[in-house]
């Protein structure tokens, strides 16, 4: 059995990285032009850098504010269940959870991740 499933995973191994030396064969642009390669600005050559300088500390905050999303997200069904299940797991399993979210809260506070400017 377990022979069976090495080959198995040996040919799923061979026929992927086949396919995907493949493609990267035919799948190449032969000629490369300045002009396909540059940003497109309405004709004209751009004026400036196609990279813009980024805020590393916006980013921060983005990524923060997608983590408490989710949380709130798995906060909502919390009061719906209540009377489905037991009162003693149920106020148990919440308090932990908010307890979580709060001492990452509090870590994120302290370290000063939720300041805007420094």
């Amino acid at each position: 059995m377990i022979i069976l499933i090495t080959a198995l995973a040996l040919l799923t191994l061979i026929i992927s990285s086949v396919v995907m030396f493949i493609s990267s064969i035919l799948a190449k642009k032969t000629s490369m032009d300045r002009e396909k390669n540059s940003p497109f600005e309405c004709g004209f050559d751009p004026k400036g850098s196609a990279r813009l300088p980024f805020s590393l500390r916006f980013f921060l905050i983005a990524v923060i504010f997608l983590i408490f999303d989710v949380e709130i997200t798995l906060l909502l069904p919390i009061a719906p269940i209540m009377s489905m299940c037991n009162i003693q797991s149920w106020t148990f399993t919440s308090v932990f959870f908010l307890i979580i979210l709060l001492i990452g809260l509090y870590h994120e506070w302290n370290q000063g991740a939720l300041e805007w400017t420094e």
